[in-house]
């Protein structure tokens, strides 16, 4: 049965969830769990979608297990972790959180909260899912904070160039060796005259393929001019961490136009979401959208390798406005 601290968890949990005000169910905390859950979710503005979702009251029907056979909860942890391996959030294929995940993580809190660190080494997905919704609800004033040890994640781009490298380099050794080698049968065969001239002609041929790469060179920069990107300010609204990403972080950026955009950065390992919130980077708008991680992004936030901080954030863009584009001066 459950106690009267996990059903206040409930009802303050699903009201900011819903937008609902706690107190008008404070009188209601003497009904079973159903009943508590059943009479919130009927005054919320999606009653009828909410109160007919078989799939929503089977998940209410897991918490009231879980609670009935709270002597041993890991068993049931375990079979919600497997629930979660390719999961974002319990109900639903998308990333928003459900009334279902506020409701299962409300009731499960405080059993995940006293697991000692070998049994949440064996629970990534469920500890992955709760670090998302204990951000992205915003439950930081409801519930104790949830942690996580985070994993330094390592682009995968980096060590293909290290092979890429290394290969050209093994066979520039052997083509230099036949080169010399063949360079000095020729001039024991050829009289001096005609080493004279050979040698001359090899000299006159390294200059010309010296000056090859120069060209090439001077027409890649001409064709990735910085002046081809669109950079401009925007304002960051909301930031969440990424579900499936700890080095990631989730922006909605306000650059001016009709919607914010949505953008994925790496900003994770240097600040957390709600440092960021209300804030102005710089944004390049002009880049193709495309998903990373299962997250569509829209932009590519810029930050100063050096000065990659928070508090630099307000001073460089004050007096701006947000969509207001910006000219990148190269000395």
């Amino acid at each position: 049965m459950a106690s009267v601290n996990v059903k206040h968890n409930i009802v303050s949990a699903l009201c900011k969830h819903l937008y609902l005000d706690p107190k008008s169910f404070s009188s209601e905390l003497d009904k079973d769990l159903k009943s508590l859950c059943m009479s919130i979710l009927k005054s919320s503005k999606d009653a009828a979608a909410l109160v007919n979702d078989n799939e929503l009251i089977k998940w209410i029907g897991f918490v009231e297990k879980f609670l009935v056979k709270s002597e041993a909860p890991f068993k049931a942890l375990t079979e919600l972790n497997e629930e979660l391996i390719t999961k974002s959030v319990v109900l639903g294929n998308g990333l928003k959180p459900s009334a279902a995940d506020v409701i299962v993580f409300s009731v499960i809190h405080s059993n995940v909260i006293s697991l000692s660190s070998s049994d949440r080494a064996k629970l990534p997905h469920l500890l992955r899912w709760m670090d998302y919704i204990q951000n992205k609800e915003e439950f930081a004033k409801l519930f104790e904070t949830v942690s996580i040890e985070k994993t330094q994640f390592i682009p995968q781009a980096l060590k293909t160039v290290k092979k890429v490298e290394d290969s050209n380099a093994k066979k520039t050794v052997p083509e230099k060796k036949d080169s010399s080698s063949s360079e000095k049968v020729d001039l024991k065969e050829k009289k001096p005259a005609d080493s004279t001239k050979k040698s001359e002609e090899v000299s006159q041929a390294a200059v010309d393929k010296k000056k090859l790469p120069e060209k090439e060179v001077d027409k890649k920069e001409e064709e990735l001019s910085v002046s081809l990107l669109k950079i401009q300010i925007g304002l960051i609204h909301k930031a969440w961490k990424h579900p499936s990403a700890d080095s990631l972080l989730v922006e909605e950026i306000d650059i001016g136009e009709a919607k914010c955009r949505q953008v994925v950065s790496g900003l994770a390992k240097y600040c957390i979401p709600d440092q960021l919130t209300n804030r102005r980077v710089v944004l390049i708008t002009n880049v193709k959208p495309g998903k990373l991680r299962d997250v569509m992004s829209e932009g590519l936030v810029c930050f100063p390798h050096r000065l990659c901080t928070v508090n630099i954030l307000i001073p460089l863009f004050s007096g701006t406005t947000d969509g207001q584009h910006c000219v990148c001066h190269v000395a």
